[in-house]
């Protein structure tokens, strides 16, 4: 079995949003993450480093490299990211063509965390998965599949992630 740490970075996305009521809008205050890995239950070992929280649609070159220093710096083998979705394949590409001995496995949310229906949690668990299951290379990991970095794009009408070709 494998049981190798994980380090999760956290950079922001859907994922991390809260609902600002007196703005009306979503916003973001702290993670969820050290919440969400309390609830699930994960029993092996899991590093947390919050290195920004940001939509993904302000995401720079220089925030991608910051994601990659900190995953090469990273002692861990297995790198769970959560991050916005609307940016995630160009950081998958990004982080991708480095080709680091690592599993680095993408995640985000549609929803919100803390909203009804929200795909957090499910989407959370199949990374961990698949950061355990896949050989070294960077991966994005939602909508019940896992994509390789150079085969991924965001089907933004529907809300989904579909192999670039398809």
């Amino acid at each position: 079995m494998n049981d190798d740490p994980v380090r999760l970075i956290i950079t922001g996305g859907t994922f991390d949003k809260h609902y600002d009521e007196i703005k009306g809008e979503l916003t973001f205050r702290d993670s969820h993450l050290p919440e969400i890995i309390r609830q699930v239950r994960i029993t092996s070992p899991v590093e947390l480093e919050l290195i920004q929280l940001i939509d993904s649609l302000q995401m720079t070159d220089d925030h991608r490299a910051t994601i990659l220093q900190v995953c090469s710096a990273a002692s861990e083998r297995l790198i769970v990211i959560t991050h916005g979705t609307d940016r995630m394949p160009e950081t998958a590409r990004y982080l991708g063509k480095a080709g680091l001995d690592k599993v680095i496995v993408l995640t985000g949310a549609m929803v919100p965390f803390n909203f009804a229906g929200s795909d957090a949690l499910f989407n959370l668990g199949l990374a961990f998965m698949a950061a355990r299951l896949l050989p070294p290379g960077v991966y994005i990991a939602m909508n019940g599949r896992s994509y390789s970095w150079d085969d991924v794009r965001k089907d933004f009408q529907r809300g989904v992630f579909r192999p670039a070709g398809d």
